[in-house]
Formats: C-alpha cells, structure tokens, sequence
C-alpha cells in the first residue's frame, strides 16, 4: 500500500500544454512525485509543441509518476474576452463535478489559471477535511485591476473579499516573491504561513552560448542587441522603451530587437513608422527549442516592471535571461524585490520608472561598457545556478507540503 501523503493539484494548464505556466508545474508535479502521490486535474491543452513523443495525450493518464485527471470542457477561441471567459467557466464546472466524488488527497493545491479555482478547492477541503495550499504565479483580482481588464468596481471589490477569505483559510500560501508576500499580508493574509517558492529556468536547457544563431541569422553580429521576449501587452508600456530607441538614434549600433505577440503589437508597430525609427526591429516567438539562441543574441535585455504589477507577480522571463548568462536593464519601483535583486547581484541595470530619458542614458553606458556588461551576465549565470532551479525551488515547495500536513 501506498503510504505516501496525496496532493492533488488543481490548474488547467499542464503537459503537453506549452503555456509558462503548464510547464512549471508539470516540472514541479514530477519533482514531488517521488515524496508524495501526485496527482493533477488539467484542462485541454491550449498549444501542443511536440511534446507527446508519438503517444496520444488524452491516452497517457500517468506520466513521470504523476497521474492526470484531464478534464473535458469548452475550447472556444481565445480572440474574444467573452469566449475566452466561456473557457474558464467551462472548466471550473467540469472540476466541480470531478471533485464531488474523486477520492479524499491529503492536500489540495489550487492554482488561479482560471482565477475561480480557489473556489472549488475550498469546497473540497470542506467536503473531505484535507488541507489546503494556495500557490499564487499572480495575485487575482488585483493583477486583472493591474493589468487593466477590469475596473475596480464594487463587484470587483467582493470577488476580491471572497477569494482573500480564501487565502486567509489556507494552511499554506505560496508565493513567488517578498512583493507578492506584502501584498497578501496586507490583504489579512498571516505572513507566517506565506512562503516564497521562486520560479526558475532549466540552466542545462538555456545556457550561455559563444555565439548565437539568431544573431547571425538575422545580420545581428556588429550591433548592441537591447531586446525585449514576451508578451507585447499594455502593461509593459512598451511605448517607453521606443521613446528611448528614438533618444539613442545617434548611436546606429544599438538596435532594439523585439520577440514575441500580444494585443499592442500593431500600434507599437504604428508608432515605430510614425517617427520613422530604424534601429527597432521585430520578430515572432521563437519555438521552445530555440530559446536559448534568442535569448543569447541579446547584449541587453529589457524586463519591464510597473509598481503596480510589482505587488502581483514576478516576470517569468527573469528567469531564462538569468539562465542564458545575459544582463538586463528595468525600471522597476525601486522598492521592489526585482530592483534590490539586479542591484544586490549586480546583475542588471535599474533606471528611474516612467522615464525614456533615464531609459536610454542607461543602455549608452552599457553600450560603452563591455566589460561591464560581461560581469554582469557571469553574475547572472551564477544566480541563475545558485538560486532558481528547479531542484532548489522544488525542495522549498515539498518543505511547504510537509508544513501544512503537520496537524495543529
């Protein structure tokens, strides 16, 4: 008999799914797995990249030792906000009715992808008596108020109260920064039972390189390569950073190199032709397989970070460009963890927020510092391997599991 504690994990993206967020956990379930008896309710994958090796995935129920509970729901087209939203509610219907009967785990941990999933968790922790674990990437509501997407209206305000309830009836919450952390405690949450799990990048995956094929692809060998990889939302305000491309239009070397979708790509583009800027170019996502000659053919890169954002979540892509040996430059809040990181580490460059001014003086220094910028990336690899791995975050996550098993 099995004599291992049951963690049943809750989100609906997970393997073969290519999302961010699919990934970790699908990295962090198959760390457990040996320690406890892990299993996980998902959704339909959104995107498949290869990742089945010729086996059918609604045929693999166990796979690396976790077992999967994929749960049939609604796959609408996510180019509107009202189909997309059908999606989520789908989803949270179908683990309603799954988690009516399943069998009793130990732990319960909920994830917010959708945000109501908190929701369901509670109602099996009442049913059952297990325990419960939040396990935050973002803080909801308030990064949807962050981010613009909702107003914070009084309907807001309540789904907010609620799901704090929740947080605060958790025997364990994680988080992924001392920001988040504030945030939560703020929120009535007691801050003896937050506990901070970073995420990370694989260092054997994404990896310095000596030269990088993208760079040399794309005619890229003799410039000063500042690049932002993501998502081209509006809450990068990605508009500063072409503002600051105009200030260095003095300097032809450096060129800023954009890689990546999103809903504000069109009027970034619209904004690059409207002051006839020659040193900005763009470039669609990279596949997986290549991140690491993206991500090694920037000189600079840029993580983006509003005060408002700082409290809700960590930039994901930290990671990889830590990983790949690369600095970068932000403009966090200067009393973010992400600001006292790049300075703590001397791994980036942090400039004053809202500002393209302060934006472009510092890619001019790094752009006449080499050797500068070459400490730097050593000090970001060196992080990278000390502090955001996945063996490292997983042991912080399996010490957060046997804490709240321990019964008071």
């Amino acid at each position: 008999m099995d004599s291992r504690p049951k963690v049943l994990f809750l989100n609906r993206s997970y393997w073969p799914d290519v999302e961010a967020t699919g990934q970790l956990l699908t990295e962090l379930c198959e760390s457990l797995q040996l320690t406890f008896d892990v299993s996980v309710v998902a959704g339909q994958p959104n995107q498949i990249r290869d990742a089945t090796g010729g086996t059918s995935w609604q045929e693999e129920p166990v796979r690396n030792g976790v077992r999967i509970h994929r749960i049939a729901h609604a796959q609408f087209s996510k180019s509107r906000m009202l189909l997309k939203a059908l999606n989520y509610v789908s989803f949270v219907r179908a683990t309603r009715r799954f988690l009516r009967s399943c069998e009793a785990p130990d732990v319960v941990v909920f994830e917010t992808d959708p945000f109501l999933l908190p929701f369901e968790a509670q109602r099996l922790q009442r049913r059952t008596g297990c325990r419960m674990v939040g396990y935050l990437q973002d803080i909801y509501p308030d990064v949807a108020v962050a981010m613009g997407k909702v107003p914070d209206n009084w309907m807001i305000r309540r789904l907010r109260k609620s799901l704090f309830s929740i947080y605060r009836s958790c025997d364990r919450m994680v988080v992924l920064s001392e920001d988040m952390k504030r945030l939560l405690v703020s929120g009535g949450v007691d801050g003896d039972k937050v506990d901070i799990v970073p995420n990370w990048a694989d260092p054997e995956v994404v990896r310095p390189l000596e030269q990088s094929q993208f760079r040399i692809n794309n005619g890229l060998e003799e410039k000063f390569v500042v690049m932002y990889s993501g998502n081209l939302g509006l809450t990068q305000r990605l508009e500063e950073f072409l503002l600051a491309a105009e200030l260095l239009h003095d300097l032809p070397r450096v060129v800023f190199v954009f890689v990546g979708q999103g809903s504000q790509r069109e009027s970034l583009v619209s904004l690059v032709r409207q002051k006839n800027l020659t040193n900005v170019r763009f470039f669609d996502y990279q596949p997986k397989s290549e991140l690491a000659q993206s991500l090694n053919a920037a000189d600079l890169h840029l993580v983006p970070l509003t005060r408002e954002l700082s409290q809700c979540l960590m930039p994901s892509k930290l990671y990889g460009i830590l990983a790949a040996g690369r600095p970068y430059l932000t403009n966090a809040p200067a009393d973010s963890e992400l600001a006292r990181l790049t300075g703590e580490y001397q791994v980036g460059i942090n400039v004053k927020p809202g500002s393209p001014k302060a934006i472009a003086d510092g890619i001019r220094r790094a752009a006449n510092n080499a050797s500068g910028i070459s400490d730097m990336g050593k000090n970001a690899r060196k992080l990278a391997l000390s502090e955001f791995t996945r063996e490292k975050s997983a042991e912080k996550f399996r010490a957060v599991l046997k804490t709240a098993l321990i019964r008071h």
